[in-house]
């Protein structure tokens, strides 16, 4: 349950390094040419550009997983010491003999008992894989259905969330075909998915060569014991995503073919809104199809391998499912789950998608969505946050206070983001807030919860500020679960996309403030016989600090520009991104200097009380008197 605001960080970061490492221009031409139905048949030289490494290594190392190691035992933390010409060197070599290690098996408890397996590349192996990624992604997009949205640039669960609750009450499609396909990730025939990447114009061989080994690479079981993988893609490899949206997108385009994309003799389309937000829409045409047809009516909304497809008469829904399960044994190799695949009467029953059950309930005239927090989440919300409070009751002391209560938060803010979209929350997280709440009254909680405390968080202070059940332990907020409101779901804004200049601007407005000649002359000019990750660290400090001192605020000359070590090297200083800053020249002298003559040659420089308590900050790191100017 991502939180909405953090994920939409991620996604800008993605979108400004990628026009960081100059590599926009190139996915751009990839997915108009995609478009326009070019086939590619020499990839591997876009893939294997310097450029490319380097961003690959700068998408994988903010996250997480990098950080968890392979069968060989090693992390983005090993690979991070090589120097840039080493960094690119290594992978182009991986690339022209592509042997991958074995895939690390881990399994993961899930609600009901039963464990999800996750795939763990070697480290070494993801960043191919990363490699690879960002040049197939801009390539797919342009081929991929607008009803998709799971792991995709700019899509996401509220995305679907608005497209189905559309589909239900605008629509009138009362009726919708819940199909559950049995361990997909684990089931998909991997010749059928290359033939699949080539039919989408993927025509490079020696990539399709490397995509097959790593496909087919051994896994190791928990157990130690090494299997051979004749079929599906790891859960927890980078490309597994966009690989499994490859091949549900022939699922898709068939079930739009149904109805949707149902070739007519005369063109019915016409088009709404204006400029960058003219869009075509087929209203009309369905309209005389409806008069004229018998055809079935039916749109999917898909995540991954979750999805519906939503009709509105239930004989048409019978049919369907029918279809659905033999199209997709007869195309795709894959079963579905008999138990848990049916037809449901929006009317009468819910639907459950993504978290969620949806229904329909009369309100006048009309039918509209009625939505909550699926039961299974309702019970796992109150189970988890009774675990940490009571993890609060028990704390050892006011550090692991501090660090409880901030899970608590956390999780609370994370909760509402995603679950906010249910027209009904209020009333979910009530109840959970019930029985929650019964847990802070015993008395070693009761003495410690207070009505009064500081909030220094901007966004709890906007979100949580006016709340009456708002409670401090220790000062620190302690969030209210019952405090929420619903939040309509926003459809995909058509202008939004990560491959055209228009859908970029909507994105993210701050990237004029950066130069992008200094960028680009930093990323080219990198200190040599300096790790991968102080040189790329460098770039995003330029980014961060908006390209100015961060002493005296002023601008950065690429000539003059240091970087510097807040704990020296010689003191275990490391090239990570919290242990740097970026300064001119003249002040990062200033910073060292301990000479009275230097420091009074210098120290103009220090024109106000913040730049000087800045400057005192890096000295007292450095155990150097601080500066009295």
């Amino acid at each position: 349950m991502a939180n909405s605001r953090i994920a939409q960080h991620v996604k800008k970061s993605k979108l400004r390094n990628t026009e960081y490492y100059s590599m926009q221009s190139t996915f751009d031409m990839l997915y108009d040419q995609s478009k326009n139905g070019s086939n590619f048949k020499n990839l591997m030289g876009i893939i294997s550009s310097s450029e490319n490494i380097k961003l690959a290594y700068r998408n994988i190392k903010k996250n997480t997983g990098s950080k968890t190691a392979g069968v060989d035992g090693r992390t983005i933390e090993h690979i991070s010491k090589l120097t840039e010409e080493q960094f690119v060197r290594y992978v182009r070599n991986k690339l022209r003999d592509y042997k991958p290690k074995a895939v690390r098996r881990v399994e993961i408890p899930k609600p009901n008992g039963k464990v999800r397996p996750l795939g763990i590349p070697a480290i070494w192996d993801r960043i191919v894989q990363q490699c690879i990624l960002q040049v197939l992604e801009p390539r797919a997009e342009a081929k991929f259905s607008s009803r998709s949205h799971g792991f995709r640039p700019n899509r996401s669960v509220e995305n679907a969330i608005a497209q189905s609750y559309r589909l239900m009450q605008h629509s009138k499609m009362s009726y919708v075909i819940d199909i559950d396909i049995k361990g997909f990730f684990d089931n998909v025939s991997h010749a059928k998915l290359l033939k699949q990447m080539w039919t989408l114009g993927i025509q490079d061989k020696n990539l399709l060569t490397i995509i097959s080994k790593m496909l087919k690479a051994k896994v190791k079981m928990p157990d130690g014991q090494i299997l051979e993988n004749e079929k599906g893609t790891p859960q927890g490899g980078i490309l597994s995503p966009l690989l499994s949206n490859i091949v549900l997108n022939e699922l898709d385009r068939w079930i739009e073919s149904q109805w949707e994309t149902f070739p007519t003799v005369k063109n019915y389309t016409q088009y709404s809104g204006k400029g960058e937000n003219k869009h075509p829409h087929n209203s009309y045409k369905y309209r005389v199809l409806k008069k004229t047809s018998k055809l079935k009516e039916c749109y999917i909304v898909r995540y991954a391998d979750d999805f519906k497809i939503f009709c509105n008469n239930p004989n048409h829904a019978k049919k369907l499912f029918i279809a659905v399960q033999k199209w997709l044994e007869d195309r795709l190799g894959l079963e579905i789950s008999k138990d848990k695949s049916k037809i449901v009467n929006l009317k009468k029953d819910y639907s459950e998608f993504l978290g969620l059950k949806m229904k329909l309930i009369p309100k006048g005239e009309k039918w509209v969505v009625k939505s909550h927090m699926c039961d299974k989440a309702v019970q796992r919300t109150k189970n988890n946050l009774k675990e940490i409070i009571n993890g609060i009751r028990h704390d050892s002391g006011s550090n692991d206070q501090a660090r409880k209560i901030a899970l608590y938060n956390s999780t609370v803010i994370g909760l509402h983001q995603y679950f906010r979209i249910a027209t009904m929350i209020a009333e979910d997280m009530g109840n959970i807030a019930y029985e929650v709440n019964a847990c802070l009254k015993d008395h070693r909680m009761k003495r410690r919860i207070k009505k009064t405390g500081v909030i220094t968080s901007d966004f709890i202070k906007k979100e949580y500020g006016k709340s009456k059940q708002l409670r401090f332990i220790s000062r620190e907020p302690f969030l209210p679960i019952g405090y929420i409101k619903h939040k309509s779901p926003m459809m995909k804004r058509n202008v939004v996309n990560a491959y055209t200049k228009e859908g970029r601007e909507e994105i993210h407005k701050n990237l004029s403030t950066i130069d992008v000649g200094v960028l680009r002359f930093l990323m080219e000019h990198p200190i040599s016989q300096r790790s991968v990750e102080y040189n790329d660290n460098r770039i995003a400090l330029y980014c961060a600090q908006r390209g100015k001192c961060h002493v005296t605020g002023q601008e950065l000359n690429p000539m003059t520009l240091h970087c510097h070590h807040k704990v020296p090297r010689l003191q275990g200083g490391t090239d990570e991104y919290k242990n740097l800053c970026l300064v001119d020249k003249d002040i990062h002298i200033l910073i060292h200097a301990k000479d009275e003559e230097i420091i009074s040659k210098y120290q103009h420089l220090i024109t106000n009380t913040k730049s000087l308590n800045k400057l005192n900050t890096l000295r007292k790191k450095l155990e150097i008197e601080p500066l009295t100017i």
